[in-house]
């Protein structure tokens, strides 16, 4: 759909201007979040928790190849507790006292061995609210060839790269319905691309990516 997905400054600066900065001084607090209720506030077992949320980040790696930008994206681990086997962002749990962009640069490197002096940030995307309790910052990056990859096997199973031109098509989100053990019916975004299955919180950190990029309203 979108012509605009080869690597260039034109492009870079474009996506950059449409994110929020990287600033010590930026505050994104009051900024509304998508979610995973979004979809389907009813559709979960228990209502939505007063307590904090806790703060976490990824990173949204855009590597420069020559036939377009893509999105490097992993498989969860088989063996972890929570989301077992399913894609996801390079990041996790913010530490005290580390900014967003920080914690993305730090978990990309412990999850897939993505050394930060291959990373220029660009900005910050819309956060996004887990049903498990966490508020995430997807933090953007444009990612330049030359890294090599080592996946942690305790977090990650797979690494792989999807191209951006593909989740910039509003055409390939589907709505897909799940029924939670209480009954409930929970809605969410999904695609799948080269059998890859992305769903979830993945796939609505995207597509909240799509609607702040080119101005889609969130339907």
């Amino acid at each position: 759909m979108n012509a605009m997905t080869r690597p260039g400054g034109d492009l870079r600066d474009w996506i950059a201007d449409h994110l929020d900065p990287i600033d010590e001084a930026c505050g994104v607090e009051g900024l509304t979040p998508r979610s995973d209720f979004d979809l389907s506030p009813e559709g979960w077992s228990a209502p939505l928790p007063d307590e904090p949320l806790k703060p976490a980040a990824v990173l949204v790696g855009l590597v420069e190849r020559e036939e377009g930008y893509t999105v490097l994206l992993t498989r969860r681990s088989d063996t972890l507790r929570r989301h077992t086997g399913q894609v996801a962002f390079p990041g996790g749990r913010q530490d005290p006292g580390e900014a967003p962009w920080q914690t993305a640069l730090r978990e990309a490197h412990e999850e897939i061995g993505l050394e930060a002096r291959y990373v220029s940030l660009a900005g910050l995307s819309t956060r996004y609210r887990t049903g498990t309790g966490y508020l995430v910052t997807p933090v953007v990056g444009f990612v330049r060839p030359g890294f090599t990859l080592t996946p942690n096997p305790a977090e990650v199973a797979d690494i792989f790269e999807t191209p951006f031109g593909f989740f910039m098509d509003p055409a390939n989100y589907e709505e897909r319905e799940r029924e939670l053990p209480g009954g409930e019916k929970r809605r969410f975004y999904a695609m799948t691309h080269a059998d890859r299955f992305i769903w979830g919180a993945t796939a609505g950190m995207l597509r909240a990516l799509y609607d702040r990029l080119y101005g889609a309203a969130f339907a």
